[in-house]
């Protein structure tokens, strides 16, 4: 089976989690910070909080951004739905804002004009979460202007994205956004096992996020209620979590980062290659959107199932039976059942469900061979046309 994304683990990344377990810490020690060191100096962002999921980013990046019960959160159908459900662990409402039916992110037509009307009912959210599907950047510049206009805060739902522009600045670095969050489970662009991290600009912020990945303790006697007892103490002075990276994780994060342009790079050269062995199929292939660098970590085509004879489901279940491991990114979050439960329906947002009724991601990993994309090309052609 060819996968849809798969890993690179060499040699060196091996010696980095080796070192690690021969040190004198497997938790709290030093790789944390070097893994932070280097996402700032990747992204030009002025704090990296790492964590031990983008879910956990996206949850302390709400707190820290004061979203509590009466406040609203807005995201987009079309993602995991951690992009939502991290509103929930607060205690706000979630609505969401349709895609744009070229680059499937949320659209920035759509998101003002559903502003227009929650200004007249009273009803503006207090935090928007653009989410950069497949690795493309939403239209932050637009989303941005209308966050000056409307007054809601922004946190870059980056999961798929690092290693990706958005004119000609590195996402991540929170020029049109208050947080960005990255992940780094084993199928995205950087791994570490099990991971994520939020950047900011803000040092409140950083100060907030730092609070609530660490059970809300501090060591830092400018913070403290009361005088120190000594070098042993601490307090509690917030309510937080245990959301923290362990240093293997880091490590292995340190590792990836040395070799994150050249895993994006491979992404585009074959992505480069699949737009040009497809182009004769009745598909559409990914849109790019002027001004953007996609970090690719999805390739997704549409089914131009009008064309075609048979339906979306046998299609993915044929790629599958003949050692193709497709998958689908993602179920619109709206039509989840936990979700219908609070009053969504189908028919809500209808280009995220004409997507989700003809969307395929085809594998793409950057150790992919032009063996494996010839097998891919040379299947998906056979089941269409067959």
């Amino acid at each position: 089976m060819i996968p849809y994304g798969k890993q690179e683990i060499i040699q060196q990344d091996i010696d980095a989690v080796v070192q690690v377990l021969q040190s004198d810490f497997l938790t709290q020690g030093p790789q944390v910070p070097a893994f932070e060191a280097a996402l700032k100096a990747h992204t030009s962002a002025e704090f990296a909080l790492a964590v031990n999921s983008a879910t956990s980013a996206l949850h302390i990046a709400c707190l820290a951004l004061g979203l509590g019960r009466g406040d609203i959160l807005w995201t987009t159908p079309v993602t995991f739905v951690a992009s939502a459900n991290c509103g929930l662990y607060c205690g706000a409402s979630v609505d969401f804002v349709d895609i744009d039916p070229q680059t499937y992110n949320m659209s920035a037509s759509a998101l003002e004009a559903k502003l227009v009307q929650a200004k007249e009912t009273n009803a503006l959210p207090k935090v928007i979460i653009p989410v950069h599907l497949c690795g493309q950047a939403c239209d932050m510049k637009k989303i941005h202007a209308l966050s000056k206009e409307y007054g809601f805060k922004i946190i870059e739902d980056a999961s798929h994205a690092i290693g990706g522009r958005y004119l000609d600045a590195p996402i991540g670095s929170c020029e049109y956004s208050d947080i960005t969050v990255f992940s780094f489970h084993p199928v995205k662009i950087v791994t570490t096992a099990e991971g994520g991290a939020a950047m900011t600009n803000s040092q409140e912020l950083a100060d907030k996020m730092a609070l609530y990945r660490s059970h809300g303790i501090t060591r830092d006697v400018d913070k403290m209620v009361n005088e120190s007892h000594g070098g042993w103490y601490y307090e509690q002075i917030d309510l937080g979590f245990n959301y923290r990276m362990t240093e293997l994780q880091a490590a292995l994060g340190v590792s990836q980062m040395q070799r994150l342009d050249n895993f994006v790079a491979d992404r585009h050269r074959l992505a480069e290659r699949y737009n040009q062995l497809l182009s004769r199929l009745p598909i559409s292939l990914p849109y790019q959107l002027e001004g953007t660098y996609s970090g690719l970590h999805l390739y997704v085509i549409r089914l131009q199932l009008e064309t075609i004879s048979k339906t979306h489901r046998e299609i993915f279940e044929a790629l599958r039976e003949n050692g193709i491991g497709v998958n689908l990114h993602y179920i619109p979050v709206h039509t989840q059942p936990y979700y219908q439960k609070m009053g969504f329906k189908f028919g809500d947002f209808p280009q995220a469900e004409a997507y989700y009724q003809e969307a395929i991601s085809l594998p793409m990993f950057h150790l992919m061979s032009y063996v494996q994309q010839d097998e891919v090309v040379r299947v998906l052609t056979s089941v269409l046309k067959g």
